[in-house]
């Protein structure tokens, strides 16, 4: 029998694009489309939009969470008790130790650790780690300075409207960000702390300890908003235990599943968030070694993946296809 499969939050940006991901990943369910009363009754790829309710659940096999913290809050307890499994996009459970944190290409056995509830990282943790986790099996990663570039769509439609919006008349007030984002860009993503670092600076660090297992990760992030319609890009430098070798790095990328190693200076080849766009692999290059660094232990990259796409909906659907295989064999 067909699975069903609710995607609650499915007219924003990424539960839009979830729908989407279902069909090109060739998973054969019913869908069921929820979200809030006000969305009730639009159509979207020939599928009615229900009222997300308590009695939403019932007879759902598995869940896309694509709403924010407080609503996912809201109706994870009845999802719950519908006995669904839960894909949740949202930061609401990420560090819940009962809770797997995944990333299908690093991770995948967590994903069968579930207690009913499985939690997507963030984002720019997702793209970072694609880029670094063959670098840390090889040498062990200790310790990550990070620069990111994130796309407008990181803040869904508003922050997608807010740039159109601009580009079109530059005197256009700003509803998704703190200040003008076009022509412009605009160093915090979430609130600040008592130390001056932000919410989602701490992310990276929080996720990715959980994700590789290495409790002992330390990051020192800076994110940074951008005017890019939906790619996020980062400057990366990761240190490692021992000393690395550029080609052994390069050999492990170029057959890393889910990266495309873009890594030649001399013919301008290198990631742009505009070449990740409506794709799923991590674009990865400018691959060096820290020059300030004279142990050899520390290398440079830059990388760049879809933030809609691999860094929530399609890394929440490639999750889904595993554990939709997984039953039929059973």
């Amino acid at each position: 029998m067909k699975p069903t499969i609710a995607i609650a939050g499915a007219t924003g940006a990424v539960g839009q694009q979830m729908l989407d991901c279902l069909q090109e990943y060739n998973i054969d369910a019913n869908i069921r489309l929820l979200a809030s009363a006000r969305s009730k009754g639009k159509v979207i790829n020939d599928l009615v939009v229900e009222e997300l309710t308590p009695e939403s659940f019932k007879e759902v096999d598995y869940v896309l969470g694509a709403c924010e913290n407080d609503v996912t809050k809201k109706w994870m307890p009845w999802a719950q008790e519908a006995g669904c499994v839960v894909i949740d996009n949202s930061s609401a459970y990420r560090l819940d130790d009962n809770v797997p944190l995944v990333v299908p290409e690093i991770n995948p056995e967590d994903i069968f650790k579930h207690q009913g509830i499985i939690a997507n990282p963030n984002c720019s943790t997702i793209i970072a780690l694609m880029a670094l986790h063959d670098i840390d099996n090889l040498y062990h990663i200790n310790r990550i300075i990070c620069t990111t570039f994130q796309a407008v769509s990181g803040a869904g439609v508003k922050g997608i409207s807010d740039l159109e919006r601009e580009i079109q008349d530059i005197h256009a007030a700003p509803e998704a960000f703190q200040y003008q984002i076009a022509y412009n860009v605009i160093p915090q993503i979430g609130g600040f702390d008592e130390n001056g670092i932000t919410s989602e600076e701490w992310k990276m660090q929080n996720e990715g300890r959980k994700i590789l297992h290495s409790p002992d990760l330390k990051v020192s992030c800076t994110c940074v908003r951008v005017p890019v319609w939906r790619s996020h890009s980062e400057s990366i430098m990761a240190e490692c235990d021992q000393e690395v070798d550029l080609n052994e790095i390069r050999q492990a990328l170029s057959h890393s599943e889910g990266v495309q190693l873009k890594d030649d200076p001399d013919q301008l080849i290198y990631p742009m968030p505009i070449l990740t766009t409506n794709q799923d692999d991590v674009f990865v290059g400018r691959l060096r070694k820290d020059p300030t660094d004279e142990s050899g232990k520390t290398v440079s990259l830059f990388c760049a993946g879809d933030q809609i796409r691999k860094g929530a909906a399609s890394n929440a659907v490639q999750i889904l296809k595993k554990l939709i295989e997984k039953e039929n064999q059973a």
